[in-house]
């Protein structure tokens, strides 16, 4: 009786053992993929390469007030001549958010091909 009792014990403690070292392994699992081990940056990319947008940048934490004094200059921007439209399409790259659409609709109406060029490119990245 008493070899019993140690053989179910034994096999209890066994599959404690099991169940304990699975959840850590998923758990090391899980912090292996949310820490990458490398992050690129994406800085001045609009200046340096036309043909290449990315709204995968690194995200910032901007708060709402700096977000929407950026969005109105933005829209400013977008009234004037070509360089101005330019530096507007440069805010709207930054936000990189879908309140950028609008002007980037009117960008590909504009009379200016860099203006057209740009905005089809950064309006490809929502698609």
């Amino acid at each position: 009786m008493l070899n019993f009792f140690a053989i179910v014990l034994i096999i209890f403690i066994g599959l404690l053992i099991l169940i304990l070292k699975k959840r850590k392994l998923k758990n090391a699992i899980n912090i292996k993929k949310s820490y990458p081990n490398k992050i690129k940056s994406n800085k001045n990319k609009f200046l340096t390469n036309k043909k290449n947008f990315s709204y995968k940048h690194e995200e910032k934490r901007i708060s709402v007030f700096l977000k929407n004094s950026q969005r109105n200059k933005m829209f400013t921007l977008f009234q004037g001549n070509t360089e101005d439209k330019l530096k507007a399409l440069k805010i709207a790259e930054e936000l990189a958010d879908k309140s950028t659409l609008p002007i980037l609709r009117k960008g590909l109406r504009d009379i200016s091909p860099e203006v057209v060029e740009i905005s089809a490119l950064l309006i490809r990245k929502f698609k």
